[in-house]
């Protein structure tokens, strides 16, 4: 059983460019592909016209008005630092050229050793940050370098980021939080460059706030960076040739990171429960004893002057060997030197903090490198100076470290010796409660309802060594989103995934699947990481994936992305749309009639039998009902009726009166007498919105009110679906669980995808994701009429229909 745990390649671009989204940087309403859904979500957007700009255009606004860009999204006050406390200490917000003399973007070129960790417990981000610096093209994708202090300055800046698999533009103004005129958060080992410190805040925007940025994993930052997908390794359970994997990492561009458990189980992985406060007055106690203990050169008119770094008071442990505990480090390089006749393996590590290294053997300053000649050192730029990088032997790292985090930028840089095309597919989906949010296979009640997703092997593997038949895939799932939302008190969810082999259907699998079939794979556990990831070897067939929190009843969205080396095919398994032997339809409206369809009115005009009254009724019907649905009418009476029929005839007259028609309220007063003699059903009756739509579904005329014989049909149906929720009704409560109505909608007959029955939870169940016969009811009485009013309109079958705005309007009003 499953156990949880806590816990595209980047393309140069030009100077300028936009990527593919430009620079609002809040999710789409519904978080896109996967969300509740466009056809709802687009109806309460307002209709304006287009309000963002790109960089370029702002840019040339600004310059052209000679004013200073100001960011309206995310502006210079206290709501973009902090969502859960308010500090006490008054930040000031500052441009660059108010803190310092001859501010610059980048001196020197972007590397490594340009940031510094601030008051801020976002190592693993910084950790990022150095990774990306030692691939070119990809620090130009994210920081493209046409920006200037000197030339064309209007306070504007912008960055780039991968997003859940679009590039997003992130433009921001260039004003930062200091205390003391000194930065508050990541600076750069040299105080007036400043590329660090504005990405950091782009970085912030995007996730609404600086504060959101506290505890992460590095793998996080490094996938927003290049789009690529991140494996997972804990150093004790590593494979054997895992310094070929660094190497070949390396090699490859792939960004590298590295960390150290503390004793109590923290790692900088998650996000401890650290006080603000606390970091914050830490943070002014420092600067202040900082300011009594700087020396007292005068840089005044420099270019390039130091940064007082102050190392954060966070929740690392220092060990006696200089390195940090609950801490994130760069892995800037795997390389071997000769050391006494002897190959020895290093690994290069940075220090987010800028300073406190390893001091160890193969450290800056160990006696080791007497022994290595002057050609090897420069190769392996060894430096003795404290700027928080160092080399140390892979034997310690191995001793050392417990979690190393890789992130591809395809998914064979890690396993051969030369690079091959990977096919890559992304899905996007949603758990949603009550409907498809069913927890891991602990739960076998509600696990089929998950989303499912359809992978089709193709194609072995091309390795002549393996003589196995057999297909390599990577499978990557991410779920989107949590970290913007901490401020309305998202945390992570638990995740992982399984994968089971099926044939011969393309349909969403039921229940019993899972119970008499095991898994052929899966993530080898569920733990609380934005993103996990698994490499696979399977032969090739047919299979399914199934995505999921650990726990039911965890609402979120989701990016699925499945990398396979030959030919494969990835989709979501999908009903079809479509309901069973609909019945003939009788139209009464214009658009029919000028289709030349046989209606009820017509074939009264035909025998000259309207009266006046009828043809008053006909007008009425062509004006306010789009789609008068009918079912045939069965002849008269063919058998004697039965006790129930009598009875029902008898309450119809009583209330109907002399023309035997009833409205809404009356239908409800029909129905709710005749609910109450069964005393199986425990349901307190039909609400009058619910007799409404049956009123619509089966009025062929247009008069708002039904007969007897429509009645009747009525009930017919009404009995078929009460058949149903009894048989789901397993506690004779008077309501189903939720989950259970994709099967009960099955049952009668209609065939809906996921995102309908996400819909149906959210319209019909309660709180406690429970639906009463009322609602069961009045949502299959709601599918049967648009099913039918769909069919009437789809004249070639299509599947698809064309409406002008009165025929929409009277569709949708009269349902």
């Amino acid at each position: 059983m499953p156990s949880a745990v806590n816990a595209a390649v980047a393309q140069q671009t030009a100077a300028g460019s936009v990527p593919s989204t430009s620079i609002g940087t809040t999710e789409g309403a519904g978080g896109g592909t996967g969300g509740i859904y466009s056809a709802i979500i687009s109806r309460n957007q307002p209709i304006i016209s287009v309000k963002e700009k790109t960089y370029e255009e702002l840019h040339k606004k600004c310059l052209e008005k000679n004013i200073l860009y100001e960011d309206p999204d995310f502006p210079p006050n206290e709501s973009s630092l902090f969502y859960s406390w308010k500090s006490p200490v008054k930040f000031e917000w500052k441009r660059p050229h108010e803190i310092c003399e001859n501010p610059r973007f980048i001196i020197g070129g972007a590397n490594r050793t340009d940031i510094c960790q601030g008051e801020l417990g976002n190592c693993w981000f910084l950790a990022a940050i150095a990774c990306l610096t030692l691939n070119k093209k990809l620090l130009c994708r994210v920081i493209p370098h046409d920006q200037s202090f000197i030339q064309n300055y209007a306070g504007i800046f912008h960055f780039q980021f991968w997003r859940y698999g679009d590039w997003v533009d992130v433009v921001i103004d260039d004003c930062l939080p200091t205390y003391n005129n000194q930065l508050v958060f990541t600076k750069s080992s040299q105080r007036n460059e400043f590329w660090s410190a504005l990405l950091e805040k782009a970085y912030a925007k995007l996730h609404g706030s600086y504060e959101a940025l506290k505890g992460g994993n590095t793998t996080e930052a490094m996938e927003d960076f290049t789009g690529g997908v991140t494996e997972f390794y804990e150093i004790k359970d590593a494979p054997k040739d895992i310094y070929k994997i660094m190497k070949h990492a390396i090699d490859r561009g792939s960004l590298m990171a590295s960390s150290i458990d503390d004793d109590l189980g923290f790692s900088y992985g998650s996000a401890p429960r650290t006080d603000i406060g606390e970091l914050i007055a830490r943070m002014v106690k420092n600067q202040e004893n900082a300011q009594m203990t700087q020396p007292t050169v005068d840089y005044q008119g420099m270019e390039e002057r130091p940064a007082w770094t102050i190392v954060p008071m966070q929740y690392e442990t220092r060990m006696s060997c200089g390195l940090v505990k609950g801490h994130a480090y760069s892995v800037t390089a795997v390389d071997e030197v000769l050391f006494k006749g002897e190959k020895i393996r290093l690994v290069r590590l940075r220090n987010p903090w800028g300073q406190v290294e390893w001091n160890g053997a193969w450290s800056d300053k160990s006696e080791v490198w007497n022994s290595v000649n002057e050609a090897e050192k420069i190769r392996l730029q060894h430096k003795v100076v404290e700027d928080g990088e160092f080399w140390m032997s892979f034997q310690d790292f191995m001793r050392y470290f417990t979690k190393l985090e890789i992130c591809n930028l395809t998914p064979d840089t890690l396993e051969v010796d030369k690079f091959q095309t990977w096919t890559v597919s992304i899905n996007q989906g949603r758990w949603v409660r009550g409907c498809s949010a069913g927890g891991c296979r602990n739960y076998p009640d509600t696990f089929w309802t998950n989303p499912q997703y359809r992978l089709k092997l193709l194609e072995e593997d091309d390795d002549p060594e393996d003589e196995e038949v057999i297909c390599s895939f990577l499978v990557a799932l991410m779920q989107k989103n949590r970290r913007k939302e901490r401020k309305l008190g998202a945390n992570l969810y638990t995740i992982g995934f399984a994968i089971y082999e099926m044939h011969g259907t393309k349909h969403h699998l039921q229940k019993d699947f899972f119970l008499y079939n095991a898994s052929k794979a899966r993530s080898k556990t569920y733990i609380n990481m934005r993103e996990i990831s698994e490499r696979f070897r399977l032969p090739p067939s047919e299979y399914v994936i199934i995505p999921s929190t650990y726990d039911p009843h965890q609402e979120g969205e989701f990016i699925l992305r499945v990398f396979s080396e030959k030919r494969s095919l990835s989709e979501q398994a999908e009903n079809m749309i479509e309901a069973e032997r609909p019945l003939p339809i009788i139209f009464v409206s214009d658009r029919a009639n000028s289709n030349k369809e046989l209606t009820a009115d017509d074939n009264a005009a035909k025998d000259g039998e309207k009266t006046q009254a009828d043809e008053k009724k006909v007008s009425a019907a062509r004006c306010i009902s789009p789609l008068l649905v009918s079912f045939q009418r069965s002849s008269t009476k063919a058998h004697e009726e039965s006790e129930e029929q009598k009875q029902f005839r008898n309450i119809f007259r009583q209330i109907a009166g002399d023309d035997m028609e009833i409205n809404a309220e009356e239908l409800r007063n029909v129905l709710n007498n005749v609910v109450k003699k069964h005393k199986d059903l425990r349901s307190e009756g039909f609400e009058l919105e619910s007799c409404r739509s049956m009123i619509a579904l089966m009025d062929t005329d247009g008069s708002g009110k039904i007969n007897f014989d429509e009645f009747r049909h009525l009930w017919d149906k009404i009995k078929s679906w009460q058949k149903i929720f009894k048989r789901y009704d397993m506690d004779q409560s008077g309501t189903i669980n939720s989950y259970e109505m994709r099967n009960a909608v099955n049952d009668a007959g209609f065939r809906l995808n996921n995102q309908l029955y996400d819909i149906i939870t959210m319209r019909y169940a309660d709180k406690n994701m429970n639906i009463d016969f009322d609602s069961f009811i009045c949502c299959f009485v709601r599918l049967d009429a648009m099913f039918r009013a769909f069919h009437a309109f789809d004249k070639d079958g299509d599947g698809i229909i064309k409406l002008n705005v009165l025929e929409w309007l009277q569709l949708t009003l009269y349902a």
